[in-house]
């Protein structure tokens, strides 16, 4: 490892060249990085990568998990559950049920055990990839938000599936009512065990002696925690680390200083980003490792590259459909249920949900676990050309899907009728109404020190103009208390106001509430 340390530093400087290039010329980084550790693995001499499962697993996945967590509107989730719900279940289930038919009828060999261990593997597409993509172009909201939060879900349901594959496999047999009770152990546990280790950190965050350091230091330690309690107990490390990170997530405010939020974004982005990097980079080093092991099974890289065209096209294909499915499935259900939205969304809405389907991180690293022998001692089956072929569809749902997709999202010219104002007239609109609030607060609360406080007369003249901003720096102590009593109130009115307007944007408030945290961490210095 420490021979090798000057290659990783190297390949970290190029991770960072690539990313900048990527946002230059506007492509998804992703398939730079993807692409350019391709290349870098074909230079003679450059050292062999192997990557241990558990290095994706337990190193990379928790945290990155953890962050989308805190990232993702709750509100949102909740107000899309069913369409998300179908997306991260339904739809990964009949993708890897389809690339399980196809493959068990095409690649000889392949038994439908396997073909179910492979579908579960290539099934979840990466939200890192859709991110990247859409973070150039314009896409409506309700998209976005369909996308997040598939994407907490379809990892564990993936998963999930490919566990019992695997058990399959290995047992040649499968038992219904133990696979059930399993499954709901899976389900539940992985909840449960989120839910409880998050309101243990919440409680310990709290009530602790804490400083902003020592915040972020156990927030770093709170996902793998959570993911290891769970793995510990056979229960989804995914599920519980997700609603382990949506617990802290929404009560944020109630627990962590203005500090320690805003330090915690920091170190959380360059984190993620340093990750990432590496992930995808490490995807493309790998393939001489994936390659040499066709050989041992003796199939033909002609033969390898046409099983993963074909398994590519059947998921792009099925996903397509499926997202077509779901809105003839909505359509229908709104003659009984309350549905989000029980208008047509059209044919553009469900063709870019069946695009955004690039794979990446959770398909890499579930095809990375599986045994090179079972517990017989006879080698895993079809191990190497699995592997390979979940190579090819990283790569091409990343080329292909990648690189389309902002032409079709341009093309197609979406809209949203969830946002009738623009995102800029609704955060100016809020902070109109926030103003309102504050000096209302301040004339009815201090209506005493107004009169003689200057500083106090010069914020209320502030907050009229609709700015938030204190220039004189000599405010004096009496203010500050105020002041930091105003933010506390403003913050309380902001989380009020989402609770209460389902259909303002949640990004808006979150907007706001970070401004609020840098106010008070400007009277720090004041």
């Amino acid at each position: 490892m420490l021979e090798n340390f000057p290659f990783y530093l190297g390949l970290l400087i190029i991770i960072i060249l690539l990313i900048m290039l990527a946002n230059k010329i506007k492509v998804a980084y992703p398939i730079l990085l993807v692409l350019a550790g391709l290349a870098i693995s074909f230079i003679p001499k450059v050292p062999l990568i192997q990557i241990e499962p558990d290095l994706i697993f337990f190193i990379f996945l928790p945290p990155l998990l953890y962050e989308a967590a805190w990232t993702v509107s709750w509100k949102e989730m909740w107000r899309w559950r069913r369409i998300i719900t179908s997306f991260a279940f339904v739809v990964v289930f009949l993708s890897a049920l389809s690339v399980a038919l196809v493959a068990n009828y095409i690649i000889p060999g392949f038994s439908l055990a396997l073909g179910f261990v492979l579908g579960g593997i290539v099934s979840p597409p990466d939200a890192v990839s859709a991110g990247a993509i859409l973070k150039f172009v314009k896409v409506p909201k309700t998209i976005s938000s369909i996308l997040e939060g598939e994407s907490l879900l379809n990892d564990a349901s993936s998963l999930i599936i490919f566990r019992f594959a695997m058990i399959a496999v290995a047992t040649e047999q499968f038992i219904f009512y133990k696979a059930a009770v399993s499954f709901s152990w899976m389900i539940f546990g992985g909840v449960g065990i989120g839910l409880l280790i998050g309101w243990i950190f919440m409680k310990a965050h709290k009530y602790l002696p804490t400083d902003a350091n020592v915040d972020i230091v156990l927030s770093l330690a709170t996902p793998y925690i959570i993911y290891l309690a769970a793995e510990e107990v056979h229960s989804s490390g995914v599920l519980a680390v997700v609603c382990g990170g949506l617990l802290l997530s929404n009560n944020r405010h109630r627990f962590l200083s203005s500090r320690s939020r805003l330090q915690g974004i920091n170190v959380w982005q360059s984190l993620t980003f340093i990750l990432n990097g590496f992930v995808f980079m490490l995807i493309g080093l790998d393939l001489p490792q994936i390659t040499n092991g066709l050989k041992v099974e003796a199939v033909s890289i002609s033969s390898a590259i046409g099983y993963g065209v074909l398994i590519t096209f059947v998921l792009i294909i099925s996903r397509i459909i499926s997202s077509y499915g779901a809105v003839v499935v909505t359509l229908i259900a709104r003659n009984f249920i309350t549905v989000a939205d029980s208008r047509n969304p059209g044919y553009k809405t469900p063709f870019i949900l069946g695009w955004t389907g690039m794979r990446g991180v959770v398909s890499l690293a579930a095809a990375l676990s599986i045994p090179v022998y079972l517990d017989n001692g006879n080698g895993f089956p079809q191990r190497n050309l699995i592997l390979f072929i979940t190579f090819i569809v990283i790569l091409l749902t990343l080329v292909i899907q990648g690189l389309t997709l902002p032409y079709f999202i341009k093309k197609i010219n979406l809209t949203d009728v969830y946002d009738p104002l623009p995102k800029e007239e609704v955060h100016n609109n809020l902070r109109h109404e926030l103003a309102e609030f504050a000096l209302n607060y301040l004339k009815t609360n201090y209506s005493d020190q107004i009169e003689n406080n200057t500083s106090l007369q010069h914020l209320i003249h502030k907050w009229e103009q609709y700015s938030n901003g204190i220039d004189d720096e000599a405010i004096g102590q009496e203010l500050k208390v105020i002041y930091l009593d105003l933010l506390n109130k403003q913050r309380q009115w902001l989380i009020a106001k989402n609770k209460e307007d389902q259909t303002l944007d949640e990004t808006i408030i979150r907007r706001q509430m970070h401004y609020l945290d840098i106010e008070e961490e400007k009277l720090r210095y004041l």
